[in-house]
């Protein structure tokens, strides 16, 4: 007698997202793993006296999306601290964050996270400033972060505070005096001062991982670095508390911990695995410190013959060559920074040359501008374009890259069907800015130029299959077949049918090994 189902999802249009992608009507669910595709009619035998069913009413169900870059603890800041995402002005990120003082007196510091000043109304070029910081409170440290993590503005008090932490290149002045603009290692400085303790770490992770199932996330994997969050994963996994799966893939200034204790890539049990040793080259096109071969656009006109006009080095090239050498020797996936194609090519150059080069799905992190030279030479090392769709968000006329790079840039930045045209695996993430899949693929269909641009299955593959084999998680993630965990997403809506708005659509159910972990309806 055939054993009954734990968990039967009936009346759905199922894409499976193999190749080709097929269509389903039904999934029937053991112990956390599909055992049958088909017709309702054909598995409805496998309903039990205890089988949950779910009767998805026509509704489109995918693979869960994995997000292949993120940082969980800076989105729970984002949610338990001022949003700053939102602001269109200096202004209205002083509101926001004097409502955040207001609301939460007693706690130390106010932090507000994701301000992009790009996107302003005024059309601002320059970061929040001390004298704006100093507006929300003279006495209290005030810290709002950008968006891409690699600028932190600060008030007055903020800078007494840190003062013995920021690396005084790193910092910005005017007339002699700070400006309390903090970029590249004085960012990261105060970020890691920033990290919560083991409570508050519980918090953010908390708010962050019931923010990802809402969204159809099943899998992350979270870039972490001098945080409590690889012990608040593991307890909360060892308690049966840990609504989704986790990659940790830790900075560079792990890894001979990681060596001393006998964690390798892919150690780890079914929820919370150790990934890829991560490293930078260069920093982000917001903060003018992606390295690139030609002067930003917009750098002043007397400095455009200087390197600073180029961006800058965050790890330089030799001892990038250093750390992907030691982590390639002790066998790591690597997973690098590298936004510009200066950057771009150092990277390559490394990664190509480590002893575990040929087996290591070494990932490049963002490729932002890779040329098509880059790009052949990362499908021929088999490495991984770890890649932002949402970040076409800047694409637009006058936008970010138009403001950086020029119009010819922008074109070249982001060619995600050059890359799946070269045969390069592609691997879709978020980086939080913001977190949400299904706007990444928006905006991977409906990217600018046809280079840029790919199919809704294709978009779709790659924030899932894509995603799974970054992670070497292909043979139990990343599409819907027999053997493979039943970590899916129900869809209110088909992407296919609303191209043009995939943005819209809402994730109505999210499952993972079986169990829901996000109901709309709840």
């Amino acid at each position: 007698m055939t054993e009954a189902a734990d968990l039967l999802v009936t009346d759905a249009e199922v894409h499976t997202l193999t190749d080709p992608d097929t269509v389903h009507e039904a999934i029937a669910v053991r112990d956390g793993e599909i055992v049958r595709l088909g017709d309702t009619d054909e598995i409805e035998f496998l309903e039990g006296v205890e089988t949950d069913v779910i009767d998805c009413e026509g509704r489109v169900v995918l693979p869960g999306f994995v997000d292949a870059h993120t940082h969980m603890e800076q989105l729970g800041q984002h949610l338990v601290h001022a949003d700053l995402s939102s602001a269109d002005s200096a202004d209205s990120c002083v509101d926001l964050l004097t409502e955040q003082a207001d609301d939460d007196p007693d706690r130390e510091r106010i932090l507000g996270f994701g301000y992009d000043e790009s996107a302003w109304d005024d059309s601002r070029t320059r970061p929040l400033t001390r004298g704006e910081l100093d507006a929300v409170s003279e006495e209290r440290p005030v810290v709002a972060v950008r968006v891409d993590l690699h600028t932190v503005s600060l008030n007055t008090a903020a800078l007494e505070v840190f003062a013995d932490d920021l690396p005084d290149d790193d910092l910005q002045y005017a007339d002699g005096e700070p400006t309390g603009v903090a970029v590249e290692d004085a960012a990261e400085a105060v970020r890691k001062r920033l990290t919560a303790a083991r409570e508050e770490m519980r918090e953010v992770l908390a708010a962050a991982m019931a923010r990802a199932v809402e969204l159809g996330v099943t899998g992350v994997h979270d870039k972490v670095r001098g945080s409590r969050a690889p012990q608040i994963y593991r307890e909360l996994a060892a308690d049966g508390d840990l609504p989704l799966r986790v990659r940790i893939d830790y900075w560079s200034d792990h890894l001979e911990s990681l060596v001393d204790v006998g964690l390798p890539t892919n150690a780890g049990g079914n929820r919370v695995q150790t990934g890829a040793i991560k490293s930078f080259s260069d920093g982000s096109f917001g903060s003018r410190t992606a390295r690139i071969r030609e002067p930003y656009a917009d750098a002043e006109t007397e400095s455009n013959a200087s390197d600073d006009a180029r961006g800058q080095w965050v790890v330089d090239p030799d001892e990038l060559a250093s750390v992907t050498g030691r982590a390639g020797d002790e066998g790591y996936q690597l997973c690098v920074h590298a936004i510009g194609d200066e950057a771009i090519e150092e990277t390559l150059s490394a990664l190509e040359e480590t002893p575990n080069a040929a087996t290591a799905r070494h990932r490049i992190e963002h490729a932002e501008l890779a040329t098509d030279d880059q790009i052949a030479r990362m499908a021929d090392a088999g490495i991984v374009a770890s890649m932002q769709p949402n970040f076409h968000r800047w694409a637009d006329e006058g936008g970010l890259y138009d403001q950086r790079l020029g119009r010819e840039r922008r074109n070249r930045t982001n060619r995600f069907r050059r890359v799946l045209e070269a045969d390069v695996p592609l691997a879709f993430g978020s980086d939080c800015m913001p977190l949400d899949p299904l706007l990444g693929v928006h905006h991977a269909v409906n990217a600018p130029t046809e280079a840029q641009r790919l199919s809704v299955t294709e978009a779709l593959r790659a924030y899932t299959r894509g995603a799974a084999y970054a992670g070497f998680d292909e043979d139990r993630l990343g599409t819907l077949e027999v053997g493979k965990r039943a970590d899916l997403v129900v869809l209110e809506e088909s992407p296919w049918d609303r191209s043009e708005r995939i943005d819209e659509i809402d994730a109505a159910r999210t499952i993972v090994d079986g169990e829901t972990v996000f109901d709309e309806r709840e």
